[in-house]
């Protein structure tokens, strides 16, 4: 009977820490599309680590693909920090562990119980980085894209480790195709660029950048004049047989006006 009443005792004195206070929810409702890109900089270890929405929203998708590492002072370690690098590049502002759930690091991650670990331990979930150059693919159904969410990706940074936690390489999560803004912080959203469309040659050789020209073709209705084949027009042979000259004139003996091609 004492053993039974000293042993909640001893759990009330452990530090915070050694037990999560709450196992970390899957996350869903992760937006399709969204792509988060942690590009190693320059140096020794290159590589990125992608995440994205996974194809049902639940989850998010990464895919690892590292070399150059170390060989020696692994298994390599790689997690998600709660702080973006700073502008100068330096990987000491990035801060603890993405851990919106307290679990804390003092009792090693468990693959078999990924929701008692740390949102942000990556190889404690998925395993170490064991090799020179490295490559995997996995879903984590603990991180998330959707930005007011405790566990985003999108705003935190990819750390990568020696086995004794000396930091080798850093990199911010930024939105594919976009470079991390100067003064990007913690909560920073970040939106797509604008992608303007491309230019579309008309039947009278005009050039325009209305996606409007692109018609969809109805093979029940009229030929239409112009037919557009990859961002250029060429004439349809029923206009050209009404135009001027023989009934019988082709497409390849009367060219329409194009602009001249971009390399």
């Amino acid at each position: 009977m004492r053993r039974s009443t000293l042993f909640p005792s001893l759990l009330a004195l452990l530090p915070a820490g050694l037990a999560n206070e709450k196992a970390a929810p899957p996350t869903t409702g992760n937006p399709q599309g969204a792509q988060y890109i942690a590009a190693l900089p320059s140096g020794s270890v290159s590589g990125s680590v992608v995440a994205s929405s996974s194809f049902n929203g639940t989850g998010v998708n990464f895919q690892i693909s590292l070399s150059g590492l170390p060989s020696q002072g692994g298994p390599f370690q790689y997690h998600i920090h709660e702080n973006p690098v700073a502008s100068d590049g330096s990987c000491s502002s990035v801060g603890e562990h993405v851990d919106p759930y307290r679990v804390g690091d003092l009792v090693p991650c468990d693959q078999k119980k990924p929701q008692d670990c740390q949102v942000g331990d990556l190889s404690g979930k998925h395993g170490l980085l064991n090799a020179t150059n490295y490559a995997s693919n996995y879903i984590d159904n603990y991180v998330s894209t959707v930005v007011d969410s405790p566990a985003f990706v999108g705003s935190r940074s990819l750390v990568v480790h020696y086995s004794n936690k000396t930091i080798i390489t850093c990199a911010n999560f930024t939105m594919e195709g976009m470079p991390a803004p100067a003064g990007y912080n913690l909560g920073d959203t970040l939106s797509p660029p604008a992608v303007s469309p491309a230019p579309v040659v008309s039947s009278a050789g005009n050039t325009s950048s209305s996606s409007a020209a692109l018609v969809p073709f109805d093979a029940a209705g009229p030929i239409p004049e112009t037919i557009t084949l990859l961002g250029s027009a060429v004439k349809s042979s029923s206009s050209l047989a009404t135009g001027p000259g023989p009934a019988n004139a082709s497409m390849s003996s009367t060219p329409a006006a194009q602009s001249p091609a971009k390399a």
